[in-house]
């Protein structure tokens, strides 16, 4: 099971050099990868009643496609994900355009998650219709890989219409692996038809075991090899103790998670070297 980081964007602030200093941290520590949450706006909540979003307008959040164009430069062997991009939400030709960009300045370090999101705040403000964003994002995954693999595209969708274009430069990895988050039924029937990989959010209990063993289902319904389908489960080196960290991990693994990730924000760690600190005793404890 591969072991990566949360990136602790809104917590670790705007300064690059810290921003460079804790991912080559994290890539020396021997993690393999790096994943970061997607947020485009961020609502204020004082004239919204009820609001129960987890970020507003003051929670921090870098830009992922721009930040990992910077962090492809600064790391040698660390991948970097997405988890989760918002995609509907997105204009899906310059999505594919920026993934690309990243995996030819990374040499093919580069993993997208997906996801359709919950702020309708961030939909409004994008053009984009919330009400049709899981239907679109079936769409938008086949406009995708078909831009990542084909030197010139002819695409007519309900959504998306190209005529005989294409990207250039074309990826390293053709395609770029798709991963989706979000635990409904729903998508979990996506994922066993259409992804590379699912970002569960959920403890290693018997309805994680459950949602697991309908997610195979899925795949082979479809046809698919329910193997090849990766699971990234999140640990959480902010709260517990070292052995709740070993069972969780444990757990997982023999679930057949085959990557997880650690989050280190909703600690109290108030600088970069807590953060740093906090993964290094999670990872000597799990391993």
């Amino acid at each position: 099971m591969q072991l990566g980081v949360v990136f602790p964007q809104t917590e670790l602030g705007a300064d690059p050099t810290v921003v460079r200093d804790y991912v080559q941290a994290v890539e020396g520590m021997g993690f393999s990868h790096l994943a970061i949450y997607d947020h485009v706006l961020g609502a204020d909540p004082a004239n919204r009643p009820g609001w129960r979003g987890p970020y507003t307008h003051r929670s921090l959040f870098h830009e992922p496609f721009v930040l990992f164009g910077y962090l492809a430069g600064l790391t040698q062997r660390l991948e970097l994900v997405t988890s989760i991009i918002i995609l509907p939400q997105r204009q899906t030709v310059l999505v594919a355009k920026q993934a690309a960009e990243v995996d030819v300045l990374a040499r093919g370090r580069f993993r997208l998650g997906v996801g359709i999101g919950w702020n309708q705040v961030e939909y409004e403000a994008l053009g984009e219709d919330f009400h049709t964003r899981g239907r679109r994002m079936e769409e938008q995954m086949a406009v995708l890989r078909a831009l990542w693999t084909q030197e010139v595209v002819t695409f007519q969708g309900r959504w998306h219409h190209i005529t005989e274009a294409g990207l250039n430069p074309l990826p390293v990895q053709r395609p770029i692996p798709i991963w989706m988050g979000g635990g409904a039924e729903p998508v979990l029937q996506r994922i066993g038809r259409l992804a590379d990989g699912w970002f569960p959010q959920i403890r290693p209990d018997d309805n994680a075991k459950a949602a697991l063993e309908r997610l195979r289902s899925y795949a082979r319904e479809a046809g698919r090899d329910p193997a090849s389908i990766g699971i990234e489960a999140r640990g959480n080196a902010a709260t517990g103790t070292p052995e709740d960290w070993a069972r969780h991990f444990a757990a997982w693994r023999d679930l057949g998670a085959t990557h997880l990730s650690v989050n280190t924000m909703g600690g109290g760690f108030t600088s970069p070297d807590q953060h740093v600190a906090a993964l290094r005793q999670y990872k000597e404890t799990v391993r």
